[in-house]
């Protein structure tokens, strides 16, 4: 991958700006960063008194946790299909 492959998109995310430089493309970007940018709103609004480091740690781990759970469900669903296949 080279430099010319990447783009640079500014998100806004917990009214901050932010430059993310990417192979991804613009719309997915854009798309990612709302959902932090939403997830970091539904988490304040009930710890208003989180300064913005603590509300992005804890926002990553639940975003973390949020992704390890589907990574298991995605398991889970491979397993019983490869069961069913196996039929």
């Amino acid at each position: 991958m080279s430099e010319s492959d990447k783009k640079r998109i500014t998100v806004d995310i917990h009214n901050r700006t932010y430059t993310i430089v990417g192979t991804e493309s613009p719309s997915h970007v854009r798309l990612v960063a709302s959902l932090v940018d939403q997830k970091m709103k539904d988490i304040h609004s009930v710890n208003k008194q989180l300064d913005t480091t603590r509300l992005a740690v804890l926002t990553a781990v639940n975003t973390m946790n949020d992704y390890l759970k589907l990574k298991e469900d995605y398991a889970t669903l491979l397993g019983s299909l490869k069961k069913k296949e196996d039929k």
